[in-house]
């Protein structure tokens, strides 16, 4: 409940620190480059360097791949059909395409189905989530802020990124035990994330002209709250006949809201920062009533 209640509190933050006017324009940007040059990549170094791998959890594992995968060719083909500009597919594919599988995740998993199930939920982040994020997402990003851009200069991208530099360093250390004061730190960094990047969402949150946005704003949300989540259903149940309280868990985790850190990127991508701003803001407090639902449906289907 309290991560609950501080998602509100930095929302509103956010939205009140821009009101009173004692804080510069670029105030976003300042911290969501904070956000991607140290909270993030702190998170990855602690948590990738703790998470045990389980290969029963390869379906949670790639739920988000997969999740992603969709919403990319889904959102590419929405912008052909209704010709969408560029900028608007790429923060469709990126905000739409990933869920808050973390804060909030974490949070919803333990008070629907226990804490023995946060487990799952950490794989579905760390190798699901967080990895699509700094690789696949960062790709998007660069592709449809950037226009035109060669194999190499995207490849630099990517590689350049700092949380993708952090999973790959991650990686390289796990057989090395680190010491409670370097874990302290990592945490300390990576706490940041979630306070920041809701008052920087907050910062840029306008719901005059949401008229406008709606269209783009109601797809992205239907996906990500409804549509997702039933194909992940369809997949892992009707079709590859998985049942139990794992994959329940698993599909739990894809009809979360979408990706705070995703947001960020977009934003700082400047993929079209309104419709980022309405997408995280309405969806994480529209998911908490579809997550409700979904859990009734999963309780019974499951």
């Amino acid at each position: 409940m309290a991560n609950i209640i501080l998602l509100a509190i930095c929302l509103l933050a956010g939205i009140g620190l821009k009101k009173t006017g004692r804080f510069p324009a670029a105030t976003p940007a300042a911290l969501n480059g904070f956000i991607i040059h140290i909270s993030l990549p702190a998170l990855a170094i602690l948590h990738i360097h703790n998470m045990k791998v389980d290969t029963s959890l390869a379906l949670t594992a790639a739920m988000a791949w997969i999740l992603f995968g969709i919403a990319w060719g889904l959102f590419s083909i929405v912008g052909k059909l209704f010709k969408l500009d560029r900028q608007t597919m790429g923060a469709l594919i990126l905000v739409a395409g990933l869920g808050n599988t973390s804060f909030v995740g974490l949070p919803m998993i333990e008070a629907y189905f226990g804490k023995e199930y946060l487990g799952v939920g950490i794989i579905a982040d760390q190798l699901g989530s967080f990895m699509v994020l700094s690789t696949l997402g960062i790709l998007v990003a660069t592709m449809c802020s950037s226009g035109d851009i060669t194999p190499r200069q995207m490849a630099r991208k990517v590689l350049m990124f700092p949380p993708f530099q952090a999973l790959i360093l991650a990686f390289i250390l796990k057989p090395i035990a680190f010491p409670v004061w370097a874990v302290s730190i990592l945490e300390k960094l990576g706490g940041t994330l979630t306070p920041l990047a809701l008052v920087s969402v907050g910062f840029q949150l306008s719901f005059g002209g949401m008229e406008e946005e709606f269209k783009a704003l109601a797809t992205g949300l239907a996906y990500k709250l409804l549509l997702g989540p039933a194909m992940i259903y369809l997949l892992y149940v009707t079709m590859l006949g998985t049942t139990g309280k794992v994959i329940q868990v698993t599909i739990f985790e894809a009809a979360m809201a979408p990706m705070i850190t995703a947001g960020i990127i977009a934003i700082d991508h400047d993929l079209r920062p309104k419709l980022v701003g309405l997408l995280v803001g309405i969806g994480i407090p529209l998911s908490f009533v579809t997550l409700y639902f979904w859990h009734k449906f999963l309780s019974f289907m499951v």
